[in-house]
């Protein structure tokens, strides 16, 4: 069920009223939406609800025993092997959806090469959607309780946690010390912070339905189905389109699910901080998926050993946290090739800042600006690219191909990405400040306003709107 659909605002009108009208009843309220948001998962494939109920049920019964393996000291040895089990078990699931058939053909492949044999059947799995998503929130949720960080949620509490729709799909990825207590306590009041909801909606709305979705169908689409039958600025112009594209779609998607989820009571932490303003990868990363980059730092580089040790143990640290972060993206060696070039951009950063060469001043950063933007965008053709050889050809027709017509590329176009980009060196409290004024209209205005809105973009938009881009994940 797409955000940007009928059938998606119908869904959501329906819950928003229901959900308020239960705010007394505690219970019943919490029941509601947990019945809400499997109804929102099944919409697209009713049999996964049964992966997701049961990803449920065991994460809540290991977390629950975890619990009591609990000492002052921390978790007894047993727990240890039993958290480890949990954990074993989320990531079999989602091995088996997930990477299954890349693992079949590729590694099983590859191994075989060096003469062993792995006789393994060719299955056709079908991979759920939101999946990866909802893994690692039960990762976090075991991990936390046994960090003492926590303790176990009731039943319907977890299952809310887990499943609840606005974050369901694509995150954010919401830590369970950041929802349990705006969950356990009853808001009894009809009063709701609209303006802010209503602004991140119409926002995302924009971004998704009429940023990414043309340059998708301009440029990007057709760029990365045929290199060669693009030049060189056009392929050029295809990488950046698709640059501001993911980050559209991506930004697009949470502004929507934020809005969605304060127009019901809860508050998610923020996932975009205008990542293309980052004039370092380091930098880059505290802005782009935050609530991913600070799982992976949390329930990965640091258990790997973060900063601790020598200087190379934390440069292996760093790159595998990055490796890993490429693969949880897709079971395809371009997507271990993104990951593979932030982590290593992120080790020689570190290096060169440990060095004593990383200087400071305006013209530094802006040098830095213009390397991570082309450094991140060179990522993201791996990232975009169905394969190694598709990649290539895009990174050897913008080498090659000058001088060669690029009717693609046009005023509209260039401007559109570079608009995109310059839009996030803006005050940061420019938006705040017009959701303030904003919720100071009178309610008639506000609803014109929104009413505008919706018919601009709805005009401006396509015909039909594309899956979200993280959706695959």
């Amino acid at each position: 069920m797409l955000f940007p659909t009928v059938d998606f605002a119908v869904f959501f009108v329906i819950v928003f009223a229901i959900a308020w009208l239960l705010r007394p009843w505690h219970l019943w309220w919490r029941v509601f939406l947990v019945a809400a948001s499997w109804f929102f998962y099944g919409f697209w494939e009713p049999k996964f609800v049964l992966l997701l109920i049961g990803s449920t049920a065991f994460n809540w019964a290991v977390g629950r025993d975890l619990a009591a393996m609990r000492t002052p000291e921390g978790l007894t040895r047993f727990g240890r092997w039993f958290l480890g089990f949990g954990i074993a078990a989320n990531l079999l699931t989602l091995g088996w959806f997930k990477y299954y058939g890349f693992f079949v053909h590729d590694v099983a492949g590859l191994i075989e090469r060096f003469g062993v044999d792995l006789p393994l059947p060719l299955l056709q799995v079908t991979l759920p959607v939101a999946i990866s998503f909802f893994t690692f929130h039960a990762i976090s949720y075991l991990v936390d309780i046994a960090r003492g960080e926590c303790e176990p949620l009731s039943p319907i509490d977890f299952a809310l946690y887990l499943s609840f729709f606005p974050h369901l799909v694509a995150g954010p990825i919401v830590r369970v010390t950041e929802f349990a207590p705006q969950i356990r306590a009853p808001l009894r009041e009809r009063v709701i912070d609209a303006a802010p909801a209503f602004t991140l909606i119409v926002a995302g709305l924009f971004k998704k339905v009429v940023i990414s979705t043309y340059l998708a169908g301009e440029i990007a689409d057709p760029v990365f189905a045929s290199p060669a039958s693009h030049s060189a600025l056009e392929n050029l112009f295809g990488v950046y389109a698709y640059a501001v594209q993911i980050f559209a779609d991506f930004s697009g998607y949470t502004d929507i699910a934020i809005g969605c989820a304060l127009l019901l009571g809860i508050q998610f932490p923020q996932n975009f901080d205008s990542p293309y303003r980052a004039w370092s990868l380091q930098d880059f990363w505290r802005r782009w998926h935050m609530t991913l980059s600070r799982w992976l730092r949390d329930y990965l580089y640091i258990p790997l050993g973060g900063n601790r040790g020598p200087k190379w143990f934390v440069y292996r640290n760093l790159f595998l946290t990055m490796l890993l972060g490429g693969l949880w993206h897709g079971a395809a060696w371009t997507f271990v090739a993104w990951g593979a070039i932030h982590g290593a951009g992120l080790v020689i950063e570190r290096e060169v800042r440990a060095r004593n060469r990383w200087l400071g001043g305006a013209a530094a950063k802006a040098a830095g600006w213009v390397i991570t933007f082309h450094v991140v965008c060179f990522a993201w053709i791996f990232f975009r690219a169905e394969t190694f050889g598709a990649a290539w050809q895009v990174i050897t027709r913008i080498a090659t191909a000058w001088g060669e017509p690029s009717p693609a590329v046009t005023p509209l176009l260039v401007a559109v990405i570079a608009g995109s980009i310059a839009a996030q060196f803006l005050p940061k409290d420019l938006f705040r400040r017009f959701e303030v004024a904003y919720s100071e209209l009178a309610p008639a205005a506000q609803a014109a306003m929104l009413a505008v809105a919706l018919v601009l973009i709805d005009a401006l938009g396509p015909e039909g709107v594309a899956p979200f881009i993280y959706f695959q994940f």
